[in-house]
């Protein structure tokens, strides 16, 4: 704890936040990419604090909650083939698909099983030599190179029963797509720390190049945040548009790249749909052909049916910035975390989630 107590100064925080009301003197709208950001800004009331001329945005940042419905419901049928344990992180289980859940498969007697990490995964299918266990892939640059390094093990050790289902995405493409659209007028990005973490701040360059976005890599902690804003409002102030670090102690510009390496080993880009977005070309990691024979994709039959999406739901446009929970007239209502109609109620990093259990309704 003595860590997080060096992160949780109220006279840190309050510096910071003098920072930013002296340096936040133009509106501006920055968005926090991920959705772990979210969480920590609604927890710690910190838009509370913020000056009015400065407003926050949440974005696509929750792997769980931008998994699209059509590959949600491949995951769903795939548990329902007989011989299949389907191993998964808890989150994942409750997303509602088109027609079900993974809860629900495993209540009517698909073998669903939690895990918490791709060590977990191994285990079972060391343990279950007459089943095939699969995997399912979730996650941004952060978890990819883990589910690479398991099929690279499994590989070593000649496990000829653990597959993967990947629906990995890429973060700086959706960013791209995002800005593409103009659905949201920004004036600066707070860029993803574990994200970073692995990929580095190089990544993000191409957002102050091209789109004259000043990007911050922020910490998770409250003065982390705050020390982001604050970069960010003194970017705006200055006229200026460059990628800063406010996580030295986590991130550098190249990254991890024994991570980038084990992940290039693997998976190779390939077109991603993305809840709320489509398909967006180069934002998704396939496997390799050389891996072909862990793709869980090409090595079983399965039909997992026509995708449909909750009449009402407004998780796309939450996830794209252009709507906040509030506007969802089904949330708090029809959608609650114990009856979710959208995966970003269902999610400890969605945006829907974060609102309703720390009660956040007025957001400029």
């Amino acid at each position: 704890m003595k860590l997080v107590s060096e992160f949780r100064q109220s006279d840190l925080a309050d510096g910071l936040v003098r920072s930013i009301r002296q340096h936040a003197r133009r509106k501006a709208r920055f968005m926090e990419f991920c959705g772990g950001h979210t969480v920590s800004i609604m927890k710690f009331g910190l838009r509370q604090l913020l000056p009015p001329t400065l407003t926050l945005t949440s974005g696509p940042g929750c792997p769980v909650c931008v998994t699209d419905n059509a590959d949600l419901d491949k995951a769903i049928a795939l548990a329902r083939v007989p011989e299949v344990i389907v191993a998964s992180f808890g989150d994942m289980v409750r997303v509602p698909g088109s027609r079900s859940s993974l809860q629900e498969a495993k209540a009517a007697g698909a073998d669903v099983r939690v895990v918490y990490s791709t060590l977990d995964a191994l285990t079972l299918a060391r343990a279950n030599p007459e089943k095939s266990v699969v995997f399912l892939g979730i996650g941004f640059e952060t978890t990819a190179p883990t589910v690479a390094a398991s099929i690279l093990q499994a590989a070593h050790e000649g496990l000829k029963n653990y597959y993967v289902l990947s629906l990995h995405k890429l973060c700086p493409p959706i960013i791209r797509a995002l800005l593409d659209s103009g659905e949201v007028n920004l004036q600066g990005l707070i860029c993803p720390g574990h994200v970073s973490a692995v990929i580095g701040s190089r990544p993000w360059e191409f957002i102050a190049r091209d789109y004259n976005i000043p990007c911050v890599v922020s910490g998770f902690e409250p003065p982390d945040i705050l020390q982001c804003i604050d970069m960010l409002a003194q970017q705006v102030a200055e006229g200026e548009a460059k990628v800063e670090i406010a996580y030295r102690r986590g991130v550098s510009r190249e990254g991890n790249q024994t991570a980038i390496g084990i992940m290039e080993k693997v998976f190779e880009p390939a077109p991603a749909r993305w809840r709320g977005f489509g398909e967006v070309a180069g934002s998704g990691l396939k496997l390799r052909p050389q891996f072909a024979r862990f793709d869980a994709e090409l090595n079983f039959h399965f039909d997992a049916g026509p995708t449909v999406i909750p009449r009402g739901c407004l998780c796309g446009e939450v996830l794209r910035g252009v709507k906040s929970p509030p506007d969802c007239t089904l949330f708090r209502r029809a959608c609650t975390p114990a009856r979710p109609v959208g995966p970003c109620m269902v999610s400890a990093e969605g945006t829907c989630a974060a609102y309703y259990h720390y009660g956040e309704e007025d957001v400029r």
